[in-house]
């Protein structure tokens, strides 16, 4: 009898670890195919958008890259007041979402003025980085994209530019101010500077883009207010902004969504009331609501 016992206890025990053992294969299993597609959805190496032209500046373009037959393509123009670059929430997370909703993503650091600008105003004196710069390296951005398309797995029919406050825009001035045939097919902007002039200016981009010793001329401001300047062929914009923003006026995307609906440009503007600026793509910024921007934009994309 207690033989017997033993060796059903015995028994009983290899059960467990067997079950035990069953599931932690099934963990290893779960974790190692977690593993693999974090791995799909890296980033791939940034290359230098100007290598093997006559400019001599290094500007970054990182891909997000997705496999497969040729995907709609989003170049991603983080914010930062033309004085830099908010490349973790308006950047590299955004291109992370987008990847993960099978849509390739370019993550551009396009020139900016930079730090040093801000703090010593020596573009006084110097030129520095000022436009038309960052709108050069957008537009060599779609033309690399365009020549490389087939290794990238993009269709060049189906190119956005989405931009965040400075970037949103720059992401203006490509659909308005570049060749028709050289522009998106179509424009996101997310709580967008819109105007240099009057009182909805946001005076630091304005400073930046300009350079101290031409952002008080009068006809540079007018030329780079992109709602003066929405042409009967501007692209599709999807436009975003939040009532509570405390950095870019939200009358900025008020102004450009009555230029737009005035030329009777197809667009979609949601102005949430809560939010703030600066959010981007991350999951724990703003507020509830204006997080929503996101699935709006997926439909309205897909449409």
């Amino acid at each position: 009898m207690t033989t017997t016992t033993k060796k059903r206890t015995t028994t009983k025990a290899n059960r467990r670890w067997s079950m035990v053992d069953g599931r932690w294969s099934i963990a290893i299993a779960l974790l190692l195919c977690t593993w693999l597609s974090v791995g799909t959805m890296a980033a791939q190496r940034p290359v230098n958008i100007w290598q093997g032209t006559d400019c001599r500046h290094r500007v970054e373009l990182t891909p997000y890259l997705v496999g497969g037959a040729a995907s709609r393509a989003v170049v991603v123009c983080p914010g930062g007041s033309y004085f830099w670059h908010d490349m973790k929430h308006e950047g590299h997370m955004v291109a992370q979402w987008l990847q993960s909703e099978g849509i390739a993503a370019f993550v551009l650091r396009y020139r900016t003025a930079y730090v040093p600008a801000f703090l010593f105003r020596y573009r006084y004196l110097l030129r520095g980085n000022r436009h038309p710069d960052a709108l050069d390296d957008l537009r060599q951005t779609l033309r690399y994209l365009k020549s490389h398309a087939d290794e990238l797995h993009i269709d060049t029919t189906a190119i956005t530019v989405m931009g965040f406050s400075a970037g949103g825009h720059l992401a203006m001035m490509a659909a308005e101010l570049l060749p028709a045939a050289e522009r998106p097919h179509d424009v996101a902007a997310i709580y967008p500077v819109v105007t240099m002039d009057g009182p909805y200016a946001h005076k630091r981009s304005r400073r930046a883009l300009l350079g101290e010793n031409r952002m008080n001329d009068p006809s540079l401001r007018d030329s780079l207010s992109v709602e003066r300047h929405v042409g009967p062929d501007c692209p599709p914009v999807f436009l975003v902004n939040c009532k509570d923003d405390p950095v870019v006026d939200y009358h900025n995307a008020v102004m450009l969504d009555s230029a737009l609906t005035a030329r009777g440009i197809r667009h979609h503007y949601l102005q949430y009331s809560t939010g703030g600026h600066g959010f981007g793509a991350d999951p724990t910024r703003g507020s509830p609501e204006c997080r929503q921007w996101k699935e709006a934009f997926l439909k309205w994309i897909r449409e």
